[in-house]
């Protein structure tokens, strides 16, 4: 369940800036927005990559995080 926090977090952490973006058209809201889907697609294709791993009876790949 550790990675469904980060998950969460992610998008929970997103809130704001969101809000910043499409309330109140800030634009440098957006580029943090942009940023941060690229970031919850990576995290997501890390967990799909290991849930596949450990269905095939494999070893997950463990990835390095991404600096933020």
């Amino acid at each position: 369940m550790n990675r469904f926090s980060e998950v969460r977090d992610l998008v929970m952490g997103m809130e704001g800036d969101f809000q910043k973006f499409y309330e109140k058209e800030n634009k440098a809201a957006g580029t943090r927005v942009r940023k941060g889907m690229q970031d919850l697609k990576n995290l997501a294709q890390d967990i799909r990559l290991a849930v596949q791993a450990s269905k095939n009876g494999e070893a997950p790949v463990a990835k390095a995080k991404a600096k933020k």
